[in-house]
């Protein structure tokens, strides 16, 4: 359904905190103009945490508006409630989403079983596309290729986002599911052997500030010229360490504000990319050639 460089994308904000509309407007044309082929609308870069229920449901709405057909808009829906994230997905699809994503939830670790029917009473409750998130680094909670299988027999979950950065685990997961579901990267650093075992894309942090380059390696790797992808990487590797040098999406979004598309604002407990690592950062892009 969906493939390619897809940008978890950053949410803009004014200096008092509220929702930017006009630099998120800026931000869907860059993308539409540098080839990125979806964006995730209020994912984790998205400060998911950080937005109240209503706010969540507008970012997405506007994000929806604002694409106008031109690229498909995966909306974060994901709780650690499973009540919660039932009612986010059914709002999402009545706001024209094209899919919704899906992280396992956090902090309440729950059991294989308990990850299986939590996904699958959502699938139910709403018939949208449905893509899964795994990303235990932050979520404390792995779900495991045996329980992923499982869900690949519900017709609407589409994908998984796997972000363990295992190309083992990568490799088991096309292998498994792969006939039946989307298996995508959500770890820039391994994003490249990630699709060239199979995997269908990347929903990237990275593409926030090198969407063209980013999409021009995916394409690459898709289409199974190594060589090629391997060459665009080398350029993007900083940003992919840099990225991540303090929690996502703190230094991203001061990378996008250094590119002039957005302010510097980001939601406490968030704060700005400490001034130490600013050289670091600046580096990463000026490597990449977007600066």
């Amino acid at each position: 359904m969906y493939q390619g460089s897809m940008v978890a994308l950053v949410t803009p904000m004014q200096d008092d905190g509220s929702v930017d509309y006009a630099a998120l407007e800026r931000l869907i044309d860059f993308h539409v103009n540098n080839g990125t082929q979806a964006i995730i609308s209020v994912g984790t870069t998205g400060e998911s945490a950080t937005l109240d229920f209503e706010e969540h449901a507008e970012v997405i709405e506007k994000t929806v508006k604002f694409a106008d057909g031109r690229i498909p808009v995966i909306a974060g829906t994901g709780a650690n409630s499973t009540r919660e994230a039932i009612e986010l997905t059914k709002r999402a699809a009545d706001l024209n989403a094209d899919a919704c994503l899906l992280v396992t939830p956090y902090y309440n670790k729950p059991t294989q079983e308990g990850l299986y029917r939590h996904f699958r009473a959502i699938a139910e409750a709403s018939p949208i596309a449905q893509i899964l998130y795994n990303v235990p680094g932050r979520t404390a909670c792995d779900m495991l290729t045996h329980t992923v299988d499982r869900l690949a027999d519900i017709d609407n979950i589409v994908g998984i986002k796997d972000a363990t950065g295992d190309i083992d685990r990568a490799r088991e997961l096309v292998q498994r599911c792969g006939d039946r579901m989307a298996i995508y990267s959500g770890d820039d650093a391994t994003a490249l052997e990630h699709m060239l075992v199979g995997g269908k894309g990347d929903i990237s942090v990275t593409a926030n500030v090198a969407p063209a380059a980013m999409s021009a390696m995916c394409k690459a790797a898709l289409a199974g010229d190594a060589a090629k992808a391997r060459e665009a990487n080398d350029r993007l590797n900083g940003l992919h360490k840099k990225l991540f040098l303090e929690s996502n999406p703190i230094p991203v979004k001061w990378a996008v504000h250094q590119l002039g598309l957005i302010g510097p604002a980001i939601r406490l407990p968030l704060t700005q990319l400490s001034e130490q690592y600013h050289d670091a950062v600046r580096s990463a892009m000026r490597e990449a050639g977007i600066i």
